[in-house]
């Protein structure tokens, strides 16, 4: 479904990732893992059309690179940001309504009602502000708000950041529930084991490069990766 080769990122001089090359699959959960700073936010970002980059995207055969977000959205990618950035000032049905930018008013009713049952506790605070949620209640409006669009690929960057861990395995679990009706999963994600556990194929990034890729399963029994990111001796 998507194709990554020769990614560069530049902020100025800094080169955030430095010639990448990765497959996503249709159908699968394909993780990017790695520290903080590893290049990971930049890659999505770029795919998504945030940030200019070289090299080569190709989307269901389409070159998408240096396209403007909004048509990259409209092919059918659809990202879910780093720390959520709802609209704080706005309702939640309101927010909704901002991810489905590009549906007629008559296609809306049947999208809400497949968000708010995925996530009843959206329904239920349908015309409250989304400052006052909760930050995992925030993620999932993150998450409602980019299905929206009804996407043919969902990009999700950091979704446990700051939750619970209880909220952590909520989320988790609907990222699987997605992916096992067909939804292609791009996930990064610094919560490596979370990420292995419920990803098809992994890449490593360290310093804006791939180090290691492999099926994830493969990766979180690997002593390498044990060591650097899941925390064992």
């Amino acid at each position: 479904m998507l194709k990554v080769k020769d990614l560069d990122v530049y902020y100025g001089v800094i080169h955030a990732v430095k010639g990448i090359s990765f497959n996503v699959p249709e159908g699968k959960i394909v993780t990017l893992i790695g520290a903080n700073g590893a290049g990971k936010s930049s890659t999505l970002k770029a795919i998504a059309g945030l940030v200019k980059s070289k090299g080569n995207i190709k989307f269901l055969g389409h070159d998408i690179r240096g396209k403007q977000a909004h048509k990259i959205s409209n092919m059918g990618i659809s990202l879910v940001p780093e720390g959520r950035h709802v609209f704080v000032n706005l309702t939640i049905l309101e927010n909704l309504r901002m991810g489905g930018f590009n549906k007629k008013h008559s296609e809306l009713e049947p999208l809400y009602e497949k968000a708010f049952e995925l996530f009843p506790i959206l329904k239920e605070r349908a015309n409250q502000k989304a400052g006052t949620l909760s930050g995992g209640e925030q993620q999932m409006l993150a998450l409602a708000r980019a299905l929206m669009s009804e996407p043919s690929l969902l990009m999700l960057d950091e979704p446990s950041l700051g939750l619970a861990p209880k909220i952590v395995a909520e989320v988790f679990d609907i990222v699987k529930m997605l992916n096992s009706k067909g939804m292609t999963v791009l996930l990064v994600e610094q919560n490596a084991a979370q990420a292995l556990k419920i990803a098809h194929y992994a890449y490593v990034l360290e310093n804006g490069a791939i180090t290691l890729e492999d099926e994830a399963k493969a990766l979180l029994n690997n002593e390498q990766v044990r060591k650097s990111y899941l925390g064992e001796m």
